[in-house]
């Protein structure tokens, strides 16, 4: 048979099935938060999708300088693409949702005036975090600032869209997807990169070939652990147990990780500095932090504090070079499981993305009330989550610590409750491994008067 036979005969097998090769409407995406760090990529992403040749991104921010940035650089990079979208922008997001199939949230709120005392009024207090903006104190008061408003945002979702399926990259993940669990009929689910990066990590540390890998991976975000990993049937733990004890090069890329799976037996899913500040382990002594920590992502302290301002400045400047081509534009598209579930959605060819979505009995034992990441399976169905089964006690032991710190994190957030705030990092891994309940309860009151006007209604 000649190839374009085989083509056409494979072609048709597809339509017997229902699976299309490309999309085939125009669609209407809503990014929230346009001037995010995600916007660049995950916008060429939606334009790399077969057939989206045609459609509307609406941009919403509450900065109008970002903003008119954001839309000049979509503008740009639909130019290049050679796709014929129109482009809209808003500060009022009530005025671009209705009609929308699918919305990125990306919003900060306030997230460069408290960057500075989300650190240093922990650290007076000993607690000491390397990114501090889904975990500990810093988590916390991200949640506080950022929940309230993200559940009005929900709120005109329900009105103007409701049927849009809403894609969440803000974080503290888990506190903002169980906060709109519990009180949105919204159709949101938490995406992160964590999963396709490690397991990638993961493929290059064993020198196996990446689409050659199988794993089963589960947990909450930021501490989904890889319960299996296997290449043509052989278990590959072994090797990686062996190059972490006996791979010094190797073992300092991710030393918490390794240390980690060396006593708990199993890989997680995030950077070995920000998994650090969900453990009780690594950052509770000067000592233990100059053993286990390194520099940026693998354990900093005050790494995020101290860059955020000028990574902001930097994403401005970055955005300015591509709009005047004084830099190339990258139109490759990224491993982000955004544009591959809109994908999956308009054409019916499925694919699995892992999502934070509620746990309703999908990881047997981790609290069935609160948010878990698992294996999602996306058609044209939707995004269906897909039963984990339960983690090794050790590791749902870990979770659901960090689980019961987001579940009066969020009840603080909706309750606007000082009270449950501070019972939220009562129950905190790191806070509590370094400080009294009498102290926390002083750091807390600390912060939210110095956030006083970042916190309305507290």
């Amino acid at each position: 048979m000649a190839e374009s036979q085989i083509g056409h005969a494979a072609h048709s097998k597809k339509a017997e099935v229902g699976i299309r090769d490309q999309v085939e409407r125009p669609i209407k995406l809503v990014f929230l938060g346009a001037g995010s760090f995600f916007f660049r990529a995950l916008f060429t992403d939606v334009l790399g999708i077969p057939g989206a040749d045609k459609g509307e991104v609406a941009l919403v921010d509450v900065d109008p300088d970002r903003l008119e940035l954001s839309h000049k650089l979509a503008e740009t990079i639909i130019a290049k693409s050679g796709r014929q979208w129109s482009v809209t922008s808003s500060a009022d997001r009530r005025k671009v949702l209705a009609g929308s199939d699918y919305i990125v949230n990306c919003i900060e709120v306030f997230g460069l005036e408290a960057v500075k005392t989300d650190y240093e009024i922990p650290l007076k207090y000993g607690v000491d975090q390397c990114i501090g903006d889904t975990v500990g104190p810093g988590g916390l008061f991200k949640a506080l600032r950022t929940v309230p408003v993200w559940l009005e945002v929900l709120k005109d979702i329900e009105a103007l869209c409701p049927g849009a399926y809403v894609l969440n990259y803000t974080n503290p993940m888990s506190i903002m997807c169980l906060a709109s669990a519990r009180t949105s009929s919204a159709k949101v689910f938490g995406l992160c990169h964590s999963v396709q990066g490690t397991s990638k990590k993961l493929a290059g540390y064993l020198d196996v070939p990446y689409h050659e890998m199988q794993w089963k991976c589960g947990g909450i975000n930021h501490m989904a652990f890889f319960t299996e990993l296997n290449h043509n049937g052989k278990d590959l733990y072994p090797a990686l147990f062996e190059k972490a004890r006996n791979g010094k090069e190797i073992y300092e890329q991710d030393p918490v990780r390794f240390d980690i799976m060396l006593h708990f037996g199993h890989f997680v899913t995030e950077s070995s500095g920000h998994f650090s500040e969900y453990l009780p382990y690594y950052r509770k002594r000067k000592e233990l932090i100059e053993k286990y920590c390194r520099d940026g992502y693998r354990g900093e302290s005050g790494f995020y504090s101290h860059n955020w301002p000028q990574w902001r400045a930097d994403f401005v400047t970055e955005r300015k070079a591509y709009i005047d081509g004084s830099k190339e534009l990258p139109m490759d598209r990224s491993w982000e499981y955004a544009s591959w579930i809109i994908q999956a959605i308009e054409t019916n060819a499925p694919v699995v993305a892992y999502c934070s979505v509620p746990n309703r009995g999908l990881i047997s034992n981790l609290p069935a009330d609160g948010v878990v990441e698992t294996a999602c399976l996306v058609n044209a169905s939707g995004i269906t989550p897909t039963r984990f089964d339960g983690l090794p006690p050790q590791c749902a032991a870990l979770c659901d610590w960090n689980m019961r710190m987001f579940d009066l994190a969020a009840t603080a957030c909706i309750d606007k409750s000082r009270e449950a705030a501070a019972h939220a990092l009562m129950l905190d891994p790191l806070t509590a491994a370094v400080c009294c309940p009498a102290e926390i309860k002083a750091m807390t009151e600390e912060m939210f008067e110095a956030q006083r006007e970042l916190l309305p209604g507290f």
